[in-house]
Formats: C-alpha cells, structure tokens, sequence
C-alpha cells in the first residue's frame, strides 16, 4: 500500500479499510470472485491475506462454510454486486442452517445511480435477509468500521451464521476511518445452574437417559466432556449428523446418529428412553425421524442452547438458555455418579460392531463392488485424523451409518445441514483443505453433486491434497429410485445417464482420476489415490455403483424421507 492509500487517520477506499479490519481481527482466508475491479483482490493480495479466487459464487459460500465449520473460525466471502450476489444465496441458505460463521462481503450500486438502470442494479438486501442472520449496506465511509466489527459479532456469537455487508461502489475512492483498536468480545466460561430447575430434575430423575450432540457442540472442543457426562449419568451417546466430530465415536457408550441414521437395532431404545438431553441441536426433522410421540408431548426431552431461537417448541420439555459446555460442566457437579443403563448400552454398541462385521464379510463374499466395502477401505488405508466431507445423496447416505463409518479420535466429519445444497459438500471440501492444510481431507460424494461442483474443480486442483471418492450412478439417484412408483411418467423421464457411469479421463488436466473397475482393485486403486494426494495433488476415484445399493430401498422411499419405522 502506498502513503497516498494508507496513513495514521484512515484508508483510501472501503476494500482496503474492511480487509484491514478484517486483518486485525484474525483473519487469513477469504473465498471468493471480486467484482470487475478487483480492488478487493488487489488489496488482499498487499495485505498478506489468502485469496482463494473461486469460478463459481454459490461455491464460494460453501467453501467459506466448510473452512468456518472445521476451524470454527470466521469464514470470509468477497463477491461482486447483482447477479453475483444473488449467486451466494444458496450457500448462505446452507451456512444459516449450519450455523457457521461466514461473512459475506460484497459490492453495490452507489447510492446517486440507484434508480437509474445502472449496470447490475439490483436491490440486494431484501434477498440477503431472507437468508442471512443480519445484513447491512454501508453508505457513509464513517460507517465501514463500525459495521465491520458488528457484523464479525453477530456472525461469531450466539447461534453462528452468516452476515452480509454491502459496500456500494462510491466507496472505493473514499477515505474511509480506520476507526478503533479491534477487541475481541469476551464470554464467560463458567454457568451457575444452582440446585433447582425443571431441567436439571428431569436428568436426575432419568433412570434410561440419552445424550443427543448436535452441530452447536462441534468446535467446542469439548469431546471429553461429553463422555465425562454420559458416563456420570449412564447414558447412551448419539449425535445429530452435523455434530458428528464432537465426540469420539469409539466410546462402548455411543450408538450412532439419531433420528434418520439411526442403526436399526437402536430403534427400540427411542421406545425405552425416559430422558434425552439435546445439546446444540434444533432438533430438526432428520434428527427426529422416527422418534416416539411421547418424546414430544409428554415432557422428557430437555433442551439446552446457546440461543432462544434455536429451541424446538415442537417438544414439551425443559429448555436450558446458555453454554453447553458451562451447562454440562456444572451439572456434573450437582448430579450423582449412577449407572442409568450402562449396561444395556454397552451391550447395543459391541452388537452394532458384531453385526456390521457379519454384514462385511458376507459382501466380501459377493462378487459385487458395495459401498461399504469401499468406506472400509478408506478406514483402513486413510490416517485416523482424516477428514470426511459428506453429500447426502441416496448412495453416500451410508457414510452416515454408524459403524459402517466411524469418526474415532481426532477424525472428523463435516455435512450439509437439513437444507441438502447439492454440492455443498464438494466445494466444502476445498474450505475444509484450507482449513487443514495439515490434515488427510476426503470428500465423499455422489455424481450428480460432483457434476454442480464441477465450474470450481481447478480451484480444488491449485489449492490440493483434497481426494473426491465419486460414487457414480449416472445422476440424481434419489429421484431416479422414485420414479417407478408413477406410471408412465419413467417411460419419458430418467435422472441417471449410465453412459456417465464409467467416465475416461482426467475430468480437467493435472487432476488424476481414477476407476475403480471392481472389488479386486478396490484397495489398489484407493492406497494409489491415496498417495497422489500426500504428494498435494487433488484426486478424482470414480465409484460405479448400483442403484440396488442404497441405504433406503425404493420401496421405503416416500418423497423427501423414507417411510417412518412403525
């Protein structure tokens, strides 16, 4: 920056005013496609900042997402102004219902040329605040700084999610006041429950509890705390799928995820339970699938969240307004050590295992490729910190079947929310790598999500080390496995091409790709895949897959969920 730029008072135009704000508030990565200027570019470059320059807007929101949910920290978009803007919102929608912290940057018409059919006018913000947690246009220099900072606090604190600035194009040659020193809001850690409440008597009365995680408790570092808790009470331990990483997954004690996920044979113990204490989770849909009515109306599932909007009123039960980590740390103060139904849970966990053992080696046994023979692979070739990336398509749905995938230790798992972007996970994948350069990153994902990903696999291949397992079933298969059930509508329609099933080719030049061809090369081709990506390239292994090998079998299928478990 030159002297003329940058002084004691203040900086010459907005971009550089916000990066160095955002600067000081620690940040090093920004996701993005500036506008035609590329000031914003220009200036993140002199300021030190990693720019990763994507080809695609909605990507640039996912990979932000991705980098705010491994990191925990504030994920940085900078995109242009109309179409460009309206290209975030997807990624915006999943980033709310992840609740990760991202902040979208971007430009806008100047306030003398509103009205005028000024190029890519468009009036942002109505668009912007469906969807994000707080938005704000940025008319006066003064009022860059002030902004800035509110917006990095409303993103971070609370229930995360994302925030859109607007900064209109007449800034880019204002001065603009640097304003105040950047002080990092403080929280307290430590809650005062004390000895009375609804909540803490429904716990201490439970003689079968379960421990539901949600997404909320993911960057908390709070995994031993979790299991401290469980084992105190004797409970059972499951998670929602975005709160999978939260605990170690190898606990005798956990049970997999609930709701839609949920293994088979735990199916009974939602019958038996007499209290689930839900910890960072708004109890979504998914997460409830199948669970009994009187969870919901007869008072035993206690809440605990950060943030009042995040409770499900659906459920009768106590709700606990704070920290969950502070919650959790002082009950276990006040409630006795007792065994609950340890040994039953103990018991379901070694069977899950038992059964899945049998169930691997009678696929073994088969001539046919299965998916979880491939995710069995991967555990056994990848190092344990390894990163899963998930999409939530009707074949890589297994990767959320417990024990069929496990996030033991320090590994990891990052999925969509309940919004399902098609193609959050693979752009997310790139965030996650930037987020862990350090770290094994897989995504693992179907081939109509990859083929939404695909304007942004160069920037996957520049930044690296990102390996894409692509099950392959020529399309959309969700849709594909329904359509049998309407008459003479698939006779004119399909969602899958099988010409697509078996792709040649690096998909661009310098990604190397690799076909599984059948169960013999499986762990060939995944230990060379594998290889490729410690050496830093980002790799393409190609999965053809069957439509027969779903998680969910046509039949079960009713639209948007299976049918539920009667």
């Amino acid at each position: 920056m030159t002297a003329e730029e940058i002084s004691a008072d203040g900086v010459r135009g907005c971009w550089l005013a916000a990066l160095t704000g955002l600067r000081e508030a620690g940040v090093r990565e920004v996701f993005g496609l500036p506008g035609d200027d590329l000031n914003a570019l220009v200036v993140a470059d002199a300021l030190g900042l990693d720019f990763t320059v994507c080809r695609d807007q909605r990507n640039a929101v996912f990979m932000a997402t991705g980098y705010a949910m491994q990191s925990g920290a504030l994920g940085v978009v900078v995109v242009g102004k109309g179409p460009a803007v309206t290209n975030t919102v997807t990624g915006m929608l999943e980033a709310r219902y992840s609740a990760a912290p991202v902040l979208v940057l971007c430009a806008g018409t100047a306030p003398a040329a509103r009205g005028s059919g000024a190029f890519q006018e468009f009036d942002q913000l109505p668009l912007a605040r469906s969807v994000a947690k707080w938005t704000e246009r940025v008319d006066h220099p003064d009022r860059v700084g002030p902004m800035l900072r509110r917006a990095i606090m409303v993103a971070t604190h609370g229930a995360p999610g994302p925030v859109y600035l607007e900064l209109p194009d007449q800034l880019r040659e204002e001065d603009v006041p640097l304003g105040g020193r950047w002080y990092p809001v403080q929280r307290p850690t430590a809650t005062e429950m004390g000895e009375q409440g609804a909540a803490l008597a429904a716990v201490r009365a439970a003689k079968r509890p379960v421990l539901l995680v949600g997404g909320g408790m993911r960057t908390r570092g709070a995994g031993e705390l979790l299991a401290r808790f469980a084992e105190h009470i004797g409970a059972a331990v499951v998670c929602t799928a975005s709160g999978r990483g939260a605990v170690d997954e190898s606990l005798p004690s956990f049970l997999g995820l609930a709701g839609l996920y949920s293994p088979g044979a735990v199916n009974a113990l939602w019958q038996d339970t007499d209290c689930v204490v839900a910890v960072g989770s708004r109890l979504e849909e998914t997460a409830t699938f199948g669970w009994p009515d009187r969870l919901r109306t007869e008072g035993e599932v206690v809440q605990i969240n950060v943030e009042a909007g995040e409770f499900n009123t659906d459920f009768a039960g106590p709700m606990v307004l704070g920290d969950g980590c502070s919650v959790l740390a002082d009950w276990l103060e006040r409630l006795p050590a007792v065994p609950g139904w340890s040994a039953t849970v103990r018991g379901l966990n070694a069977a899950l295992h038992d059964e899945h053992a049998a169930v691997l080696e009678k696929l073994r046994a088969q001539p046919e490729l299965y998916i979880a023979e491939v995710l069995d692979e991967l555990d056994k070739t990848l190092p344990g910190n390894r990163i899963l990336v998930q999409e939530n398509g009707l074949q890589d749905m297994w990767s959320y079947v417990f024990p069929a995938w496990r996030c033991v230790g320090d590994g990891g798992s990052i999925v969509p929310s309940e919004q399902t972007s098609l193609g959050c996970g693979a752009a997310a994948a790139v965030g996650v790598r930037r987020a862990a350069p350090d770290r094994p990153v897989v995504a693992f994902v179907g081939d109509g999500a990859f083929a939404m990903f695909d304007a942004d696999l160069p920037t996957a291949k520049k930044v690296g080390g990102v390996l894409y397992v692509v099950l392959r079933n020529g399309g959309y298969g969700w849709l594909q496995a329904q359509l049998g059930k309407h008459e003479g509508v698939s006779d004119r329609h399909g969602f899958v091409d099988p010409d697509t099933v078996r792709p040649e080719g690096e998909p661009i030049p310098g990604v190397p790709h690799i076909v599984v061809d059948d169960k013999k090369s499986l762990g060939d081709c995944v230990s060379r895949a594998w290889a490729l990506c410690e050496r830093g390239a980002t790799v393409v292994l190609s999965v053809p897959v069957r439509m027969s090998d779903a998680l969910f079998a046509p039949e079960e299928l009713a639209g948007e969920f299976p049918q539920a478990p009667s």
